[in-house]
């Protein structure tokens, strides 16, 4: 069970890209590479995914338990020669001010040496104190392998080995020259089919080369195989059975394509077929009996999406006939009345009565905590707790709402619709800003399914 943590010393330091480049450069030499990435984060693991022909899990302290995160782990890393996670925000950076959250924790939990990257732009002797405080902050984190990124040109490099070379005892794997080819731009990988994922694999394949180039791969694995084996904790129990078989279509187009791998696993385990959607080209709902509708950038192609009316004029009655709809984020915009972006207003479909505007700013962003009312359309679960860990990132909010809504979701932490709630319940419709992630503390994707069963019996 080879495997390490790519992390950085700060944010923004292209630990990304770095983890994407050995995803693809270690899938080369024919290696079965198995990437994560710490934290809730769509973008990232789509590019991991297409990189390591693998799709990319999350692990992450506030929504799983420790326990839960190493089984997780040693779940996807089976079958799988090599594992990569790749880190958020820098080393011990996390919302716990003794670090239980951070990517060391992430690292000592499942013992994993750590490949640090450095954006060494305009620094030489500096880079000294910074590394050693690296190395002797917490003894516990093995810091194996150090990349410097960004780096300006042989001179800039040469100084700079000899800098580590004296004052660190890290093993330097690998000097990244800046180079504008290892610009990638992310927004809508994965929100699209064929002619755009042609154009990601390329990007991919670019930043492999120079990666591949650029650092030494044989070491990076030497690195990875030194890991000790991470013991599994055993699978959750599944809640509520497989039952009869259901279908819910799912939106997966330009606008619509952050789903969580595993969720849609559990789905299908519970007894769903996902039917795709594409909400800029059907014109009418395939025969389904529920429907998912997740996140995206749906005001990227507003115009579009306010195009085809025939299709949202389907959702919206599919909607008022009391029919099992779910719908996270952009899919909550786009059941909105309107949508208004950079001063131009579209049509939506109408269900939720209010109308999403783009701000500037992101109007909700990071992890939230909520509490159910009781209020939700789906069944509860014995012995859970009330409580739901998730998380938003929107740069939306809901204006003009009707009085006398009814919410899913008391916010005890983060923004939701209003600051105060989320999840807005219609019928058997349940939209909510927040992102939910089917773990042991919130079996979202087992409860939807058994209500569409329900729903579709009754």
């Amino acid at each position: 069970m080879a495997h390490l943590m790519v992390s950085a010393t700060r944010k923004s330091s292209g630990k990304t890209t770095l983890t994407i480049g050995l995803s693809a450069a270690l899938r080369r030499r024919g290696l079965v590479v198995q990437p994560f990435k710490k934290g809730p984060d769509y973008i990232d693991p789509l590019w991991l995914g297409v990189a390591a022909g693998r799709p990319c899990h999350n692990l992450d302290f506030h929504t799983q338990s420790p326990e839960e995160i190493r089984s997780a782990f040693a779940l996807r890393m089976q079958g799988a020669d090599l594992g990569l996670i790749e880190g958020n925000l820098a080393l011990f950076d996390g919302m716990d001010i003794e670090g239980s959250d951070s990517n060391a924790a992430l690292a000592i939990l499942l013992q994993a040496p750590v490949v640090l990257v450095v954006d060494a732009e305009g620094m030489t002797r500096s880079i000294a104190p910074l590394l050693r405080g690296y190395e002797s902050f917490d003894p516990a984190v093995r810091i194996a392998g150090l990349v410097l990124n960004n780096v300006a040109g042989a001179r800039h490099e040469g100084r700079l080995r000899k800098v580590v070379e004296h004052y660190s005892g890290i093993p330097l794997l690998g000097v990244v020259c800046r180079d504008p080819q290892l610009r990638i731009e992310e927004r809508h990988l994965g929100l699209v089919p064929s002619n755009e994922a042609k154009q990601a694999e390329a990007a991919v394949e670019r930043i492999r080369g120079l990666v591949d180039d650029q650092v030494d791969l044989d070491r990076i694995i030497a690195i990875a195989d030194s890991a000790p084996p991470v013991l599994e904790a055993g699978p959750a129990p599944q809640l509520f059975g497989r039952g009869g078989a259901v279908r819910i279509g799912i939106a997966r187009d330009q606008s619509f394509g952050f789903y969580y791998p595993g969720d849609l696993e559990i789905l299908a385990s519970c007894g769903a077929e996902l039917v795709p959607i594409d909400t800029l080209e059907d014109q009418a709902l395939p025969e389904v009996d529920g429907l998912f509708l997740g996140g995206g950038f749906p005001e990227s192609r507003m115009a579009e999406l306010e195009a085809n009316t025939a299709l949202r004029e389907a959702i919206r009655a599919f909607v008022e006939a009391g029919r099992p709809v779910y719908a996270e984020c952009g899919g909550l915009m786009y059941l909105s009345r309107s949508l208004t972006w950079k001063d131009k207003r579209c049509k939506m479909v109408g269900a939720i009565p209010g109308d999403a505007v783009m701000h500037d700013r992101p109007q909700g962003r990071g992890y939230v905590r909520l509490r159910e009312t009781g209020r939700s359309p789906w069944p509860a679960v014995p012995g859970q707790s009330a409580e739901l860990a998730a998380h938003e990132f929107h740069y939306s909010r809901l204006e003009n709402l009707a009085a006398g809504l009814v919410y899913a979701y008391e916010v005890l932490r983060g923004a939701g619709v209003d600051g105060h709630w989320d999840g807005i319940v219609y019928k058997n419709l349940l939209a909510s800003y927040s992102h939910m992630r089917n773990v042991g503390g919130n079996h979202w994707a087992e409860r939807f399914v058994a209500h569409v069963r329900a729903c579709r019996r009754a």
